[in-house]
């Protein structure tokens, strides 16, 4: 059968990519943080998707065991995870969201949205209104990335 074909490239399809890629990189650094991206990321991995062990976590975010537990160490001192048993295997622990995890991440996107709408406003009108039709498909384009 083979490796499927790589698909064919166009003018536009490159500068919506190119466009995208810039726009995520300069997103990433906008929003100050106090944690890492993998650590923010892991958070809401676990907001979303409910207790995960370290395991998963570190597959998911493609780092080592080794690494992502001394992330989670240090989301659970700063108060953002808790650990406790898996009831499958007590051998093993699972990563539970906390309280002052959620708020944290809450505010994150509460400080993104902020930053975001002052962005656009300073957009001509048809540009934010054209990025404003385009959520719903950037949603599915999200999906479709991760689904990957």
């Amino acid at each position: 059968m083979g490796a499927p074909k790589p698909a064919k490239v166009g003018r536009q399809d490159r500068e919506v990519a190119e466009a995208l890629q810039r726009l995520v990189v300069a997103a990433v650094r906008y929003v100050p943080r106090e944690i890492s991206l993998t650590a923010a990321s892991t958070l809401g991995r676990v907001e979303r998707l409910g207790p995960r062990r370290i395991t998963d976590l570190a597959a998911a975010e493609g780092v080592s065991q080794p690494s992502m537990t001394a992330m989670v160490t240090g989301l659970e001192r700063a108060g953002f995870v808790a650990r406790q048993p898996d009831p499958a295997d007590q051998r093993a622990v699972l990563v539970c969201l906390t309280d002052s995890g959620a708020g944290y991440l809450e505010a994150l996107r509460q400080d993104w949205t902020q930053k975001f709408a002052r962005l656009l406003g300073q957009l001509p009108v048809g540009d934010a209104d054209a990025l404003i039709a385009a959520a719903p498909a950037l949603a599915r384009l999200h999906d479709v990335v991760a689904a990957d």
